[in-house]
C-alpha cells in the first residue's frame, strides 16, 4: 500500500515513449466512491512535442501500468493525453 502523497515524489514514465511526462499537479477523485479516477501531471517543456505550453496532461487512472519505488509507468498515447 501506499499514500497519494507518495506519488508526487515519483517520475511518471510514459511506456509509449519511454518520456517523463512530468510532476503531479493534482488528482481527480470520485466524490461518491473516493476511488482515484486520473492523475493531472504538469505540462511543461519536456513535453513540447505533444503538448501546447502551459496544458496540463490528465492520465485516467486505467491507464497506469505499474507504480514502482522510484517510478510510475503509464500508457498514454500523445493525443490522448491533452484534455
Amino acid at each position: 500500500m501506499f499514500k497519494i502523497s507518495d506519488l508526487g515524489t515519483r517520475d511518471i514514465i510514459n511506456v509509449v515513449d519511454g518520456r517523463r511526462l512530468g510532476p503531479i499537479k493534482d488528482i481527480h477523485i470520485d466524490q461518491e466512491t473516493g476511488t482515484v479516477q486520473a492523475l493531472v501531471l504538469r505540462g511543461g517543456n519536456r513535453y513540447l512535442r505533444m503538448l501546447r505550453l502551459g496544458r496540463d496532461v490528465v492520465v485516467p487512472w486505467s491507464s497506469i501500468r505499474k507504480i514502482g519505488v522510484d517510478a510510475v509507468l503509464v500508457e498514454v498515447n500523445p493525443v490522448e493525453g491533452l484534455r
